[in-house]
């Protein structure tokens, strides 16, 4: 009899954007994998188990739970902000696509979670009020050319752009090489949003227009916004501004 795979978002990082459905399957599970700060998170019993490992080992770590959930386990696997979002719910799937039959009959859920864009546009005001997107600038699972081509035609289209990944230790360079294209097509006066942390005690939110946007501001904790032509700031006195996109299209050119 196999068990149950549950696929776990945490959210940004506070316990009260975590969902109730995530926290019913954290209850349900017996074993817990995945990535060492996401499993910090979590409030275990004494007999639930953690086995983490490091950020780069997704499809390990997937087969590993699979192969405890097809031997009849309760499993989670976790990830912060929504497991479906650049995160573990895909891995999983690969997994099972490329792996044995028995796994195809396992009992998957996967928990929706607010991932990191909500979170900061939460904070920011509404900058995803009309189309959006994601990307990752991470090149680990795509080519860097690829990455700056749908830049590049995502802010010819006038979308506002969420950036996942935005800079490591091991890619330093790639998030002021991103700013530089966009500066290409979209004005300068774009509102560029870094949210790090959103939601945590370390949170904090700066906006700066495209044209002075600073790549060093960023890091794997922060989630940038690039705005749409479209995308308006409110200032405000004695209350932090508010950034938002209007629901209806102007017709504003770029």
């Amino acid at each position: 009899m196999t068990g149950t795979l549950y696929v776990i978002g945490t959210g940004p990082g506070s316990p009260e954007q975590m969902t109730p459905e995530a926290a019913q399957a954290v209850e349900k599970a017996e074993e817990f994998f995945g990535y060492f700060p996401y499993l910090d998170r979590l409030s275990l019993r004494s007999d639930q188990r953690k086995i983490a490992s490091d950020n780069r080992e997704e499809l390990d770590r997937a087969n590993a739970a699979l192969t405890r959930a097809a031997a009849g386990m309760h499993v989670a696997v976790v990830s912060g902000g929504d497991p479906g979002v650049f995160a573990m719910a895909a891995a999983i799937c690969e997994a099972i696509d490329k792996g044995p039959e028995e796994w195809r009959e396992i009992e998957i859920v996967v928990t929706p979670g607010v991932t990191a864009m909500l979170a900061v546009a939460a904070r920011a005001g509404a900058p995803l009020g009309h189309d959006f997107c994601a990307i990752s600038l991470s090149d680990n699972l795509k080519p860097w050319d690829v990455i700056t081509r749908r830049l590049r035609l995502v802010a010819e289209a006038g979308l506002v752009i969420a950036l996942y990944n935005p800079i490591s230790k091991a890619r330093p360079w790639q998030l002021g090489k991103a700013f530089e294209i966009l500066r290409e097509v979209l004005p300068g006066t774009v509102p560029v949003i870094f949210g790090r942390a959103a939601g945590r005690p370390d949170e904090k939110i700066t906006v700066m227009p495209l044209a002075e946007a600073d790549a060093s501001i960023a890091d794997m904790a922060t989630c940038v916004m690039i705005g749409s032509p479209e995308t308006r700031i409110i200032t405000r006195k004695a209350k932090p501004d508010l950034v938002y996109t209007p629901r209806f299209y102007a017709g504003g050119s770029i």
